[in-house]
């Protein structure tokens, strides 16, 4: 089963994709941002560790990413086959993880910027249970009330456009290095490009899947 590493800049898409794929192939996505949320809950040294990093907005380093990554998969069943979202970010990385794993595939998505600042633009996320709705395709039913749990709706501060901005700038400027690592290794790409502000996320998917059958991945 694939084995894949899922690249795009903030707000392309890259959990809805990845969830989607999950449950058509039957894989697990491991997303560095998920299993750091799920340390921090725990009031372990680690979980305190990566929160000190966390909290002051700085990366968190590579060894202790490298130790979560190793960890996680470990407890994941590699002949199913993962996709991978947020990691690597650095080469470092990439190649530990070459010790651990052979990616079959780089997914990476391509969106214009207009597209990602409209997107995020709109999120808004429930205080309470964290669900996320979009005001231009995913409304609440009641005005910035959760459906789910009744709690107020709000928009993260780096949510607003001149910070979407520097944070797509940061992305590019973190993941070309390793877009390159990848080529250079002959590793196939699968790219996915829009320029429409509404595709359904099942149509994006879909021509997702039909390059890695294109590929024979699936």
């Amino acid at each position: 089963m694939v084995k894949a590493i899922i690249f795009g800049a903030p707000g392309s898409g890259k959990g809805t994709y990845a969830s989607r794929l999950q449950s058509k192939l039957g894989i697990k996505v491991i997303a560095t941002g998920d299993i750091f949320r799920e340390k921090m809950k725990k009031d372990t040294a680690k979980g305190r560790e990566i929160r000190s990093y966390v909290e002051k907005g700085l990366l968190v380093p590579d060894n202790i990413v490298i130790e979560v990554l190793k960890k996680k998969l470990a407890e994941t069943s590699m002949g199913k086959g993962f996709i991978l979202d947020g990691y690597p970010r650095t080469i470092k990385q990439a190649e530990a993880l070459e010790d651990i794993a052979k990616i079959d595939v780089i997914i990476q998505l391509k969106v214009p910027d207009w597209i990602i600042i409209e997107r995020l633009s709109a999120r808004r996320i429930c205080k309470n249970c964290g669900e996320i709705y979009n005001l231009r395709y995913l409304k609440p039913k009641n005005d910035m009330k959760c459906d789910k749990c009744g709690g107020p709706l709000y928009q993260r501060p780096d949510d607003t456009p001149q910070v979407i901005r520097e944070r797509i700038k940061v992305y590019e400027q973190q993941t070309q290095p390793l877009l390159r690592y990848y080529k250079e290794k002959k590793i196939p790409f699968v790219e996915y490009r829009t320029e429409k502000l509404d595709t359904p996320p099942e149509e994006a998917v879909q021509e997702i899947l039909n390059d890695l059958k294109k590929l024979k991945l699936v």
